[in-house]
């Protein structure tokens, strides 16, 4: 069984910064891609960006490309998404979720492919 602790959550002014974090236990972190999925109220869940098992190769949204980073730190067991020149429409619970596959080659950016899920945390964008 794997946990996922998402953090660093909160409200913010557009154009502010937020970094989240996801703590992972459970399994061997490092063999797994990881991915960050976020959730507006009424939308479905949409990808955000994901990276794969050894944080060589990471895969972004066209509406968050060149505003998050996604990077990992193996030894920590833990994931970010650093968050820049954030907007209204960034408002969401962020999940993060791990891959299913254990090194996989090509990072899916498909929920279904993602089998163990953070809470959530929630970040609001204020205009």
């Amino acid at each position: 069984q794997v946990q996922l602790v998402e953090s660093g959550g909160g409200l913010v002014q557009a154009g502010g910064s937020l970094r989240l974090s996801c703590a992972a236990s459970g399994r061997t972190f490092s063999g797994y891609a990881m991915g960050w999925f976020r959730q507006a109220p009424g939308k479905e869940r949409e990808f955000v960006a994901a990276i794969s098992w050894s944080g060589g190769n990471t895969y972004y949204a066209d509406s968050v490309k060149g505003r998050f980073t996604i990077s990992r730190d193996n030894a920590k067991n833990t994931v970010y998404l650093q968050m820049n020149s954030l907007k209204p429409e960034d408002t969401a619970v962020y999940y993060c979720a791990a891959d299913q596959m254990p090194f996989r080659r090509v990072v899916s950016t498909t929920p279904v492919t993602y089998d163990y899920w953070g809470q959530g945390t929630q970040v609001t964008v204020s205009s």
